[in-house]
This record gives C-alpha cells, structure tokens and sequence, in this order.
C-alpha cells in the first residue's frame, strides 16, 4: 500500500520529466520524509513491538535491501555509461560517413555542388535539433527545426536527404571515370543511410520513466525501514541525511542521462561540428574528376626523335687508337 502510494506520489511531481538537478532535491527530500515516516510510525503505533528479538530481525531485513540495491544501483551506473559510450560511437560513425559522402561528391566534380550544400544544411540542422543548447553552425544555410516536434524534425531531415539520393541517382557520367565516382557516391550514400538509421533506432534514453519511478520508491520504502529501527536522536537523523544525499548524488548521475542530450553528463557534439567543419573547408567543387581533366591535356608534343649523343667513353676510346703502321716496341 505504502509503496503504491508513493510510485502515485512520483507520478504526480512528475519526476522524469523535470531538470535534473530539481529531480535530485525531490528525490533527496523524499528520502528524508520516508525516514521521518518511519520514526513516526515506531513512535506512536509500532513502539510496544520493538523488542530485542524484533529489532534484530529488522536489521537483517534492512542488510538485505541495502545490498540488494547497491547491486541494482551499480548495475544502472554501469549501464548508463554503457549507454553513453555507444551512442557517442554511432555519432562518430555517423559523423565519418558524413565525410565521406561529401568527399565522394566532391571527387565528382562541380555538377555534385547543389547535393553537397543539401548535405551541408542536413549536418547543421542536425546539431540544432539534437543539441539546441550548442552553438549556431556559421557559414550554411539550414532549416530551423528548433521549434519543430521530433517526428516534423525528422520528416523535414529525411526530405533534404530524399533530394540528395534523388540527384545522386540522376548524374550524367560522361565518361567511364566518372561513371565510377557517381557509383561511389551512391554506396557512400548508403553506408550513410544505414549509419543514420543505427543511430535513429538505437535506444533514446538509458533510463525508462516508470523504472525510474520504481527504483525511488523502492528506496524510499528502505529509508522507511531506517526510521523504524533507529532510535530517533540527533546522531542518528544526521546519518540518514548523509545517506539520502550520497544516494541522491547517485542517483543525479543516473537521472541526468534519461535525457542524453542535456546536462552535465550529455553527449557531445564534437563530431558533427568536426565534420561540419570538414565539409565547409574544401568547398570548391573540384576533386578527382577535376585532376583527371587537367591530366588529360596535352602538355609536350613530340615532334621528332632526338639525334644520338656521342658518349664520352666512346669519344674517350677512339682517342686512345692506335696509330697505323707504328709498332709497340
């Protein structure tokens, strides 16, 4: 009944959907006020049950969740960083494919350079979007996706990238190498496909809601536990407070991650701005096709084999003939 009270009072405050550091304070504060509970309890209706042989039983009781949840707590913190750890690895991915793609389409020449400025917009718009807080990409034009909820987002993303495909699809190769080069561009385009669709399908958060809801009750119902078999005194108040704020600071950690994006601990954006940066740097629209062209005029002309050149061991030996009719002695 307890506990059912308390996931209903979690869901009222919405917890899961407040800053972190305010879910902190209400976690803190309900862990005191479980505590405070307890002493109530054991001071007004539970006091004539509080023998030597009881007290000892709670104490095993109380070991036993400790444990318990120490493992249960170990574990999240494991796996959020575990968490944090893969998603920054499908940005990484997702960010190289990014530069390959454009360095395809550069190698192709000028006729990929509207493409390549769709794709340009598609790595700006998505910084906007996953970390609004960062800084403005500079230098590019892209749509504002701010305001725009995640499936609009994605539609006007996934739009922009329909039209890079589209044109990647309808180059014109006038010769064999870029044949080539517009073949490369559309693998390099779906290995990026694959990668945004990894990233997209990946798990959003480390932590579910209502899991998380559970976990402070189930804490909450441990510190109720405290309060019913300590003494009430100053000392003992004094401990469960430090307590209810280790576990809090722990449980910061775990919060601070149902949204990957925000907060102390978020994801960086480091490797998008990186290959947005790579993108913008060499703009000039000219890559292998270009060298290949400039390869391919003429630049000395032949007209005519070079006369023969005497060497000088051949001029060297005729010198040292021997003159007809003189003899060596």
């Amino acid at each position: 009944m307890c506990a059912g009270y308390e996931r209903q009072l979690l869901g009222c405050v919405g917890i899961a959907t407040m800053p972190s550091s305010l879910r902190t304070l209400i976690v803190f504060a309900l862990l005191c006020g479980s505590a405070a509970v307890g002493f109530v309890l054991k001071s007004h209706l539970l006091e004539r049950f509080t023998q030597t042989g009881a007290l000892e039983s709670m104490s095993l009781i109380i070991s036993f969740l400790v444990t318990i949840t120490a493992i249960v707590v170990g574990l999240l913190i494991n796996a959020t960083k575990s968490f944090i750890d893969a998603t920054e690895n499908h940005w990484a991915i997702f960010a190289g494919q990014l530069i390959r793609l454009d360095q395809s389409m550069c190698n192709y020449g000028s006729e990929s350079e509207q493409m390549r400025r769709q794709l340009q917009s598609f790595a700006a718009a998505a910084i906007v979007k996953f970390w609004p807080a960062d800084d403005i990409p500079i230098g590019v034009t892209y749509p504002d996706v701010r305001q725009l909820s995640k499936d609009e987002a994605k539609q006007v993303l996934s739009d922009l990238l329909y039209r890079i495909e589209l044109g990647i699809i309808q180059l014109k190769s006038p010769d064999p190498l870029h044949e080539r080069l517009a073949a490369d561009c559309f693998d390099q385009y779906k290995e990026f496909a694959r990668a945004r669709w990894s990233l997209l399908l990946a798990p959003q958060n480390s932590l579910p809601a209502p899991f998380l809801r559970m976990l402070v009750a189930w804490i909450m119902i441990i510190f109720m536990c405290f309060g019913l078999r300590g003494p009430a005194n100053p000392m003992v108040m004094i401990v469960i407070m430090l307590s209810a704020t280790t576990l809090s600071s722990m449980m910061f950690a775990i919060i601070d991650v149902v949204d990957p994006y925000k907060g102390l601990y978020n994801i960086s954006s480091k490797n998008m701005h990186y290959a947005l940066d790579a993108m913008l740097t060499d703009n000039t629209g000219k890559g292998l096709a270009h060298l290949y062209d400039a390869a391919s005029d003429p630049v000395l002309t032949l007209t005519e084999a070079p006369q023969p050149i005497k060497s000088q061991e051949t001029a060297f030996a005729s010198s040292q003939e021997e003159p007809k009719g003189i003899r060596p002695m």
